[in-house]
């Protein structure tokens, strides 16, 4: 009696998910907004030490910009434009960017 069941063993290709791209908030430099605010909008936003936001804020403020962390697209634009808004909402030209990440 001929087995008309397949033999060979299958391979189960797993589908490849795609990881979201993510995102680089970035901290402008500006000549007008205090030191110790920019730290404490850095320690409310992105939930980071009280040495961790002094040394982005010299960062940017040596080099007129730098990273601040890297999220997916969502969560990187949420955070830039709450962080961007605290300073608006006392006063200060403040600006948190997104973009890319290479």
């Amino acid at each position: 009696m001929a087995n008309d069941t397949d033999t060979k063993p299958r391979t189960r290709t797993a589908p490849k998910v795609a990881r979201p791209p993510l995102y680089k908030v970035i901290l402008l430099n500006d000549d007008f907004t205090p030191r110790e605010f920019v730290v404490r909008v850095l320690k409310a936003e992105f939930r980071i030490t009280e040495d961790q936001a002094h040394r982005i804020m010299v960062t940017a403020h040596t080099k007129g910009s730098c990273v601040v962390a890297v999220f997916t697209q969502e969560v990187a634009e949420s955070k830039a434009t709450r962080a961007t808004e605290m300073a608006r909402n006392e006063g200060f030209p403040l600006l948190f960017t997104t973009e890319p990440e290479e």
